[in-house]
């Protein structure tokens, strides 16, 4: 592990901690040349997954790029990083307990719409009206107005 303030490549592990119920491993490291501390996370590589566009291409998913449309999305909006990582996690799980080697990116817009709309229904309707990519102003309208009547039926 290299050291992000030197580049040193000796470091030693001070402290290490599961999240995520143990899928992922959080450790606090110290670079044994400058001093500087800094924190990395490990996660087992899962199985390769595959996105299949709309038009047919495929690519491989990557967690980066979802975590950058979410956060697109959250731009200064009060939503902590780690509410995020949580949210990106959780999708990644669902996608890959299905056990396809492939999914759809609807399949992967429709499980980010459902997480921002928990997370803050401002950054939803910002990430619906691309993903969606609605016609008009009517359409957004019924969008909003669909959010308002779910917030009157859960009291919040």
């Amino acid at each position: 592990m290299r050291c992000p303030h030197c580049e040193h490549t000796a470091t030693r592990v001070i402290d290490s901690r599961d999240l995520e119920n143990g899928s992922t491993i959080r450790r606090r490291r110290e670079c044994e040349a400058c001093g500087h501390r800094f924190t990395t996370y490990e996660r087992p590589e899962g199985a390769r997954l595959v996105v299949v566009k709309r038009d047919g291409s495929r690519e491989e998913f990557e967690r980066d790029k979802l975590m950058a449309g979410l956060l697109k999305a959250l731009q200064k909006r009060p939503v902590t990083l780690d509410r995020v990582e949580a949210a990106v996690d959780e999708i990644d799980a669902k996608l890959r307990v299905r056990g396809d080697a492939e999914v759809p990116s609807t399949e992967i817009g429709r499980l980010a719409t459902d997480a921002l709309r928990d997370l803050d229904q401002l950054a939803y309707i910002r990430f619906a009206s691309v993903y969606h990519a609605y016609d008009d102003i009517e359409t957004l309208q019924r969008e909003v107005d669909r959010l308002i009547r779910g917030a009157a039926d859960t009291g919040e």
